[in-house]
């Protein structure tokens, strides 16, 4: 019988982490999964995540924890670096120590947007807010601390959990008659259950790879949050009209990148994964939601 490996996953509440506990019971004859949030295991303490990860000879760390409020982190900007980056480098410094392989999630954010064909994983990084800085930081922490690392970035995530755009749309259907969303601002939709698999697929052949690996995650095709906002209430049989703006009509206190479409070629070829089309994994996300 060989030995299960032991995989913690922090941030186990969010959707990422609803999303990877929906798919432990596939993978159980091969991993034995921690999932931790904030009330088991704090990552800014690092007393608490050496023993953690001592305690239960982890082999590998998923970190799907994160200080998602984008506006909110140009205010909050101690505590957005202390969860994106320094809870992070305590992290990759017990996955060197420990020799467990570190699974992080990253971001388009840490992109200036300005770009106009898909980012391959080695473009240069040039965040244009406080949250895209704090994950650049974080993929900097993990490059410095030595560890065997996969860093995954990803972009506009949503999932039948927690909130995300898709369920605020969906809602806005229901309660208004129009909405506006911005048609300038253009990136891939991706569905946390997919970016879930994709990971599976990093711990089934990364644990004990050496050096840090980057990929770029998200669904197939490209759209703009009203292309998006469009399709979410046509297939949730919303009756609501959506009306394109410009990302200048719309105040926000942090910068979005306008284009941050990701380059898939690497995960595709190196996982040989077949990544789904957005509005596929948008479909079946409504549908359950709405218990089709």
């Amino acid at each position: 019988m060989t030995h299960k490996q032991n995989i913690l996953i922090t941030g186990a509440n969010g959707q990422l982490g609803h999303c990877l506990r929906d798919l432990a019971e596939a993978y159980q004859d091969r991993f034995c999964f921690y999932f931790t949030d904030v009330e088991e295991l704090d990552i800014t303490d690092e007393a608490a995540i050496v023993q953690f990860v001592s305690g239960h000879a982890i082999d590998a760390i998923v970190n799907a924890a994160a200080y998602t409020a984008v506006d909110k982190a140009e205010d909050e900007v101690e505590t957005a670096f202390r969860i994106n980056r320094d809870a992070v480098a305590l992290l990759a410094a017990a996955a060197k120590r420990h020799n467990c392989h570190l699974v992080h999630i990253s971001t388009d954010y840490v992109f200036s947007g300005e770009a106009c064909h898909p980012y391959p994983v080695d473009a240069p990084v040039e965040p244009k807010s406080v949250y895209g800085r704090t994950k650049a930081e974080s993929e900097k922490a993990i490059r410095e601390s030595g560890c065997g690392a996969t860093i995954i970035r990803t972009s506009w995530l949503y999932s039948e959990y927690g909130h995300n755009f898709v369920k605020t749309m969906l809602k806005l259907g229901d309660e208004r008659e129009e909405v506006t969303v911005v048609c300038d601002q253009v990136g891939g939709p991706t569905y946390a259950g997919d970016l879930a698999a994709a990971i599976m697929k990093v711990l089934e052949t990364g644990i004990g790879k050496k050096g840090v690996t980057i990929y770029h995650y998200a669904n197939e095709g490209t759209a703009s949050w009203f292309d998006f906002a469009k399709a979410i209430m046509e297939m949730g049989g919303k009756q609501c009209r959506v009306k394109a703006i410009f990302t200048s009509e719309y105040p926000a206190k942090a910068t979005r990148p306008a284009y941050s479409v990701f380059d898939l070629s690497l995960i595709k070829k190196e996982l040989r994964l077949s990544i789904p089309y957005w509005r596929e994994s948008l479909k079946l996300t409504i549908n359950k939601l709405q218990g089709n």
